[in-house]
Formats: C-alpha cells, structure tokens, sequence
C-alpha cells in the first residue's frame, strides 16, 4: 500500500472523514483504473453517510476485481448500500453473487438476510441467518440444539397437530 493511501486510511480511522474522502477522490481521479483506491474512496463516502455518492466507486472497484480477500468485502459494502438506499433488489443480486462466489463469507449472508427481511421473504431470511448461526456460533446451548435448530430453520410457518 503506498504512503499517500496508507495517510488517507489513517485519517478515515481517526474520525477525520471529509479531510479523508476529499484526498481520495482526488486519488481517484488520478488514478480512476486504481479498484483498491475506487474501492477505498466508496468507503470514505460510505462513512460520511454519502450512500449515493459510494455506490458508483464500489461498482467500479468490483468491476475491476480486486482481490478476493479486498473484493467480497466490495460487494458486502455496495450491497449494504443498496439495502440502505432502498434498493433491496440490487441488494439482493449483489449479496447472492458475493455469496456464489465467497461461500465461506458468513458476515455477506447476515446482510443477505436483512435483505430478504426488507423484500417480504421472512421465512428466507430467517432460515438465512439461523443457518449461519448453526455454522459459525460456538456457544453451548446453540450447539446442544443444532440438529433441531436445523431442521425447524425452513419450517418456520409449519405447525404440527
């Protein structure tokens, strides 16, 4: 990572976000084929609450494919965006490629489920988020009741007589 990028990070983790986001912008227009710097400036904008302004650098960060470790936290961050935005089909496109692509990505698919919430699909998302907490909680009590946390997770709407 190069200094000037490494000062820019630095002042978005210090509280220091419009000083942040106008150096990387400017970056940015140096530099507009750069996916990390893209990606970087949509979190700046991301941070100051300026979802608009976020989602076309993210899009052009994902577009020029960053790295994997980078690229599934790209498309967590437009995604969320999206869902913040109001635009929950977007949402939901952009978390199911993440996912298809990062599968192993849970935090994507907690985001993934608030989506569904937000776009009428309840018992989707609650099976969503009951199965990634099955894969990734390592409390006792939810491990003791896996097998029926799991088996009710997509039967939530059934009753038994």
């Amino acid at each position: 990572m190069d200094k000037q990028l490494e000062h820019i990070i630095s002042l978005r983790e210090n509280g220091q976000l419009e000083e942040a986001n106008q150096l990387m912008v400017a970056l940015v227009n140096e530099n507009p084929e750069n996916a990390h710097y893209q990606y970087q400036c949509a979190w700046t904008f991301d941070s100051l609450g300026k979802e608009k302004e976020a989602v076309p650098h993210y899009e052009k960060a994902i577009q020029l494919r960053l790295e994997p470790n980078i690229l599934v936290d790209a498309y967590l961050g437009l995604g969320s965006t999206y869902r913040t935005l109001g635009l929950y089909k977007q949402a939901k496109q952009t978390f199911e490629q993440a996912i298809q692509e990062f599968p192993e990505a849970e935090h994507v698919k907690v985001f993934y489920a608030m989506t569904l919430y937000n776009l009428g699909e309840h018992a989707k998302s609650m099976e969503t988020l009951l199965n990634t907490l099955l894969r990734t909680t390592h409390h006792q009590g939810i491990q003791d009741y896996k097998r029926a946390i799991h088996y009710y997770g997509n039967k939530l709407d059934q009753t038994w007589s």
